[in-house]
């Protein structure tokens, strides 16, 4: 079973790299191309906090279960829109 306190790093993992994506959504509107390398790195970011999740799901109860599904709403929902923003 996962621990409270595993649970409750992945989800600080999960937030730092929503922020970081949205401060990179951001800069890349501002400077377009210029900072391709911090964009496509919290892409990577937000996909392997995704994956974590996926796999401490799998260890998880179900109030955990509960917790990491509404994260990994919220991070598939940041990605599309960095996706989106990319193209």
């Amino acid at each position: 079973m996962a621990t409270r306190q595993s649970i409750e790093d992945l989800l600080q993992q999960c937030e730092d790299a929503i922020r970081n994506a949205h401060e990179q959504y951001q800069d890349h509107t501002r400077q377009e191309h210029y900072n391709e390398t911090e964009f496509t790195e919290a892409m990577q970011q937000i996909e392997t906090a995704y994956n974590d999740l996926a796999k401490m799901a799998l260890s998880a109860n179900g109030q955990q279960r509960e917790q990491l599904h509404r994260m990994r709403l919220q991070l598939q929902q940041v990605q599309n829109n960095l996706i989106l923003h990319e193209h």
